[in-house]
């Protein structure tokens, strides 16, 4: 411990102690409001000083099932006594039974479990291209996939190189090229785009990062139509919307579709641990043979067991149908709460945006005065504040948030 640093009243360092220590040695990438977490049990965490907060974030979906979930801690720790990596060289006794479970959930034919969310979004990449190559007969090289305008898949070069956001493109040029921008939720603009070369559409069925926005009723249908009728690949990433968020398992239930490939990761693992999955309903899958795409950590037998509990606590206790219920009675709340600086109330399960007008000086300073007040959230796009609590969340915990977030919008 620093000595010239003050602590809390436990004799812990006090909050300003891990900020400085964030801010000498860390690179400053992100831009956290200055809560500094220790601990975290279902909807709570507390800070450094013992202060209580609800989590309206969830870690931007991927604590769904809660912070410290008893049942994917149980899993973890049983594991991780047993055996944690094996790299894809060898087999190990967990892999199996999280392919067949995870398939039998989402009645999905292939899983290719990778890491992190970028990188199964860089593994569909990898494998509509080689699908476009060896099965649609596209020209060596040609393949383009089409992406929408206000997308967020991930930060890798090739990611950023087809994002529309320039603070996430300014400086990291040149891009991969072989993408096509359309606008989200413009089904038309999506034909028009579409060309023998086209391999597939990466599409999220409802745009977290760019601030909780839904397409048009319809929209995906359409786009799965279009896809059928000119053989493309249509490719949901359900990363964020995916494993119950949106009251549904996969967002894609809600138009009554099935995408050829789907994306899920974050709430996989229940927060513990980075699991990340493309499943396959199509053979697009099986034009990777060995040595072709893989992970010295992708489907490491730590990584299935937690995931293997974390899918089977989101299911097994409801958490699905309590995101349903909660997510209308939340938005149906924010929806009645009228504030002159409120442009639009959004939302589908427990994953609801409110756009605050470009007058009421930015979401940030909103997010901070409910941390005040023992709420964490965030802002996206400046003027949005995204909540998204655990699936876990009862009624009266809601009513208490509901309280707040309205109490902070009526100071203006």
């Amino acid at each position: 411990m620093d000595r010239g640093h003050s602590t809390n009243q436990h004799g812990h360092p006090d909050r300003d102690y891990f900020i400085d220590l964030e801010n000498t040695y860390g690179a400053h990438n992100y831009k956290p409001l200055d809560v500094v977490l220790e601990r975290g049990e279902g909807i709570w965490v507390w800070d450094v000083a013992g202060n209580r907060y609800m989590d309206c974030l969830s870690a931007y979906s991927a604590v769904n099932q809660g912070h410290c979930h008893p049942r994917i801690l149980a899993a973890a720790v049983e594991q991780a006594r047993k055996l944690t990596l094996t790299s894809r060289a060898f087999r190990n006794d967990q892999l199996g039974p999280f392919y067949r479970e995870l398939c039998e959930l989402t009645s999905s034919h292939k899983v290719l479990p990778m890491n992190s969310g970028a990188e199964a979004v860089e593994t569909v990449i990898k494998s509509v291209r080689k699908w476009g190559y060896q099965v649609k007969g596209v020209p060596s090289d040609q393949a383009e996939v089409i992406v929408c305008a206000n997308n967020f898949h991930g930060r890798t070069i090739t990611i950023v190189g087809f994002s529309t956001d320039e603070s996430s493109r300014a400086g990291f040029g040149p891009f991969t090229p072989g993408f096509k921008v359309v606008p989200y939720g413009d089904a038309e603009a999506l034909e028009r785009a579409i060309t023998s070369n086209t391999v597939g559409f990466l599409v999220e069925p409802i745009q977290g990062e760019a601030g909780v926005i839904i397409p048009p009723a319809g929209y995906l249908r359409r786009a799965r139509e279009l896809c059928t009728r000119h053989n493309v690949v249509l490719i949901l990433d359900e990363i964020q919307t995916g494993l119950g968020r949106t009251g549904k398992l996969l967002a894609e239930q809600h138009e009554g579709i099935e995408s050829d490939l789907s994306l899920i990761g974050k709430a996989l693992s229940g927060g513990f641990y980075p699991v990340s999955a493309v499943l396959s309903n199509s053979e697009v899958l099986g034009v990777l043979k060995p040595g072709e795409h893989g992970s010295t950590f992708g489907g490491n037998p730590l990584a299935c067991a937690i995931a293997r509990a974390a899918l089977k606590a989101l299911v097994e206790e409801g958490m699905i149908e309590n995101a349903a219920r909660m997510g209308d009675y939340f938005l149906a709340a924010l929806s009645r709460f009228k504030s002159p600086i409120v442009k639009e109330v959004r939302g589908k399960g427990l994953l609801i945006g409110v756009e605050l007008l470009p007058e009421a000086g930015g979401a940030r300073r909103f997010c901070e005065k409910l941390m005040s007040r023992g709420l964490l959230c965030k802002e996206t796009h400046e003027n949005t504040i995204r909540f998204a609590p655990p699936l876990i969340i009862r009624q009266a915990e809601l009513d208490w948030a509901i309280e707040q977030i309205q109490s902070v919008l009526a100071e203006g």
